[in-house]
C-alpha cells in the first residue's frame, strides 16, 4: 500500500524542539540533550505521519518517546503535530534507523522499541534491505533494557513468519508473545495510520511482542 500524499505545512509551525537529524543526536546518548530529562525511553522505527507517536506521548508524558523516520516529508510531518500538541517528551528523528541502533543508543537504553509496518521490499532481490535483518534484530536485543519489549506488527504474513524464525535464531528475547486484536472506533484505538488503512481495507495484521529477560 503506497503512502499517501502529506498536507502542506504550516510554514508557521516551529519544528526545531521536535525534529533533529540523527547525525546530531548526542554521542554519547545523553538524554537531556534530547528531552531535557531523564526518564524511561521507548524507540519507534519508522514513524510515519506521527500517530503512534503523538497518541503514545500524550498519554503517557513520564515517558519519552524518539521516533525515527527516514523520509524527511514524513518526519516533519510528524513533528509538526507533536509540535501543534505541545509534546515535550517526544521527537522525531530523520534519517537511518540502523545508524540510531550502531552508533548511538548505548546496550539497555530502551524500555520499549516499536516497529509498526516495516517496508515489506517485496521483490526477492530486495528482501536483503528489509529493516529486520540478522545484525539489525541483535541490536534491537542490545538496546533493549531487562524486561524491555520489542512490539511488532505487520499486515504481511510472509515477513511475520521471517520475523518469528529470525528472532528464534538469532535473538534471546521471549516470545513471540501473541497481541490479541482490538476492536477500532476512532483515531486513538489505532497505533499507526497504517493500521487504521489496513484495518479499514479489512486486511489481517500480524502482532507479536518479544520481552528481554
Amino acid at each position: 500500500m503506497a503512502r499517501p500524499r502529506l498536507r502542506k505545512l504550516d510554514p508557521a509551525i516551529d519544528l526545531s524542539r521536535h525534529l533533529i537529524a540523527v547525525e546530531a543526536l548526542p554521542r554519547p546518548w545523553d538524554p537531556r540533550a534530547v528531552f531535557g530529562r531523564e526518564a524511561l525511553l521507548e524507540v519507534e522505527i519508522g514513524s510515519g505521519k506521527g500517530l503512534f507517536l503523538r497518541n503514545a506521548a500524550a498519554a503517557h508524558p513520564e515517558t519519552d518517546y524518539l521516533g525515527v523516520e527516514i523520509a524527511p516529508a514524513y518526519a516533519r510531518h510528524a513533528a509538526a503535530g507533536l509540535a501543534k500538541l505541545g509534546l515535550p517528551n517526544a521527537v522525531v528523528a530523520l534519517g537511518d534507523a540502523r545508524r540510531l541502533f550502531e552508533e548511538i543508543l548505548p546496550a539497555g537504553a530502551a524500555a520499549a522499541i516499536h516497529v509498526y509496518f516495516p517496508d515489506p521490499w517485496w521483490k526477492k532481490r530486495h528482501k536483503k534491505r528489509r529493516l529486520m535483518q540478522e545484525g539489525f534484530v541483535e541490536r534491537i536485543e542490545r538496546a533493549l533494557r531487562p524486561g524491555g519489549v520489542l512490539h511488532y506488527w505487520t499486515d504481511v504474513e510472509e515477513q511475520f513468519r521471517a520475523v518469528v524464525d529470525l528472532m528464534a535464531s538469532r535473538t534471546r528475547l521471549e516470545g513471540p508473545i501473541a497481541v490479541p486484536e482490538t476492536p477500532a472506533a476512532g483515531d486513538l484505538d489505532y497505533r499507526t495510520h497504517y493500521e487504521r488503512r489496513a484495518r479499514l481495507h479489512g486486511q489481517t495484521v500480524y502482532r507479536a511482542q518479544w520481552r528481554k529477560r
